[in-house]
């Protein structure tokens, strides 16, 4: 190529694009199909140059190839009345605001690839097909994000008294399995073992079934814990299709590092632990899957006749909601979960009605020293509560 000669956009070697993908001068049998595939395909090979994740990308491309086989159409076809459409079906299907909103973000990024021109996939629809793709979600036509919070507004901490409630009730299962001389005991006592490991460090499912036994460390701040005064998460939420996050989240609560160090002792060797790194691990060796975790869960408490808006990630919930009311610094709370945020901490906070009132009297025991409390505001019980 000679100096002030200008490449041809077709030969430049960009990750995606069309002609890397799609022969010039073949006529595919399946035509649409084929486009279709190379389109993801591409897509991928885009997105793994921006260092996302294969589970990311995975995601992703089932979630566009949902949107097609609704729409019955290929990208160069679909237009905003399909986008439209598919929205009111995921409503009326009952999925929540963000889930939808994360639908639509995925086909709007797949259409923005697909319509970039660096990428050649207009031209390439427009031989084959006589048309192109086009941007089918607009401001106008797709979920916003109003809220901070755009959770099931059911979701919400658990009391104290519902959880003791399913703490007693998981030990009751122990001890029952146990007093029968029932197989089962062994892993009654791990299930129970991982959901307070759940609420006593603060943890979202996947981050708890994946801890490994040498997770658990001494802390010297904390000696009292033992060996169990530090848990190093390894699996954490990722940002944007990222790496897992990694956080170390202190023991606060001396009954957890107790629980911990019987479960290490007792039961997780039964299960054949030697070469496993796993911390919760199965009959066959291998690790309790997050399904497991969701399923038993929703079992105790359905059997124990608690709510059914609440799900294990309650317990995290719960974890900064406790925290925060036993004086906790918010900031320490934010660290221990990893909120890059500490706005979305405060999220996770359901503080009880009790926690309000002595925090109001805190500060107006200081405004106004010397005033007599009222029964409302006193925290201490009402003669009708009595």
């Amino acid at each position: 190529m000679g100096r002030g000669t200008v490449p041809d956009r077709r030969q430049l070697v960009l990750q995606g694009s069309a002609h890397l993908l799609l022969a010039p001068d073949v006529t595919a049998l399946h035509a649409e199909e084929t486009v279709f595939d190379a389109m993801l395909e591409g897509w991928s090979a885009q997105q793994r140059s921006r260092l996302l994740t294969s589970s990311t990308i995975e995601t992703r491309a089932q979630i566009v190839r949902r949107f097609a086989s609704f729409t019955n159409d290929y990208p160069w076809q679909w237009s905003p009345a399909d986008a439209e459409d598919w929205t009111s079906h995921l409503v009326s299907a009952g999925r929540a605001h963000s889930t939808v909103r994360g639908y639509e973000v995925t086909i709007a990024l797949f259409l923005g690839y697909v319509c970039d021109p660096r990428y050649g996939w207009g031209e390439a629809c427009e031989t084959r097909f006589r048309t192109h793709p086009v941007q089918v979600f607009h401001e106008w036509n797709s979920a916003v994000h109003r809220a901070d919070y755009e959770g099931r507004p059911g979701r919400r901490p658990f009391t104290r008294i519902e959880l003791q409630r399913f703490f007693d009730f998981c030990d009751d299962r122990v001890d029952d399995k146990r007093r029968l001389g029932r197989k089962g005991y062994l892993a009654a006592f791990r299930d129970a073992a991982l959901m307070k490991a759940t609420y006593a460090w603060g943890l979202r499912r996947r981050e708890a079934v994946m801890l490994d036994a040498a997770d658990l460390r001494p802390s010297v701040a904390a000696p009292e814990f033992g060996e169990i005064g530090v848990v190093s998460v390894r699996y954490g939420k990722a940002s944007r299709g990222g790496p897992p996050k990694r956080r170390s989240v202190l023991t606060v609560m001396a009954w957890s590092s107790e629980v911990m160090a019987e479960y290490l002792a007792e039961v997780r060797p039964a299960y054949g632990a030697a070469g496993q790194p796993g911390l919760w691990l199965t009959e066959r060796g291998g690790r309790v899957s997050v399904d497991h975790l969701t399923n038993r869960f929703a079992a105790y408490r359905d059997e124990l006749g608690l709510p059914g808006e609440l799900s294990p990630h309650c317990l995290r919930h719960s974890y900064v909601t406790h925290l925060i009311e036993d004086g906790f610094d918010p900031f320490f709370v934010q660290q221990q979960v990893g909120h890059a945020w500490g706005a979305t901490t405060a999220l996770y906070t359901g503080v009880s009605g009790d926690y309000k009132n002595r925090a109001l009297r805190r500060v107006l025991d200081r405004a106004l020293p010397g005033a007599s409390p009222s029964p409302a505001t006193s925290g201490r019980p009402s003669p009708e509560r009595t």
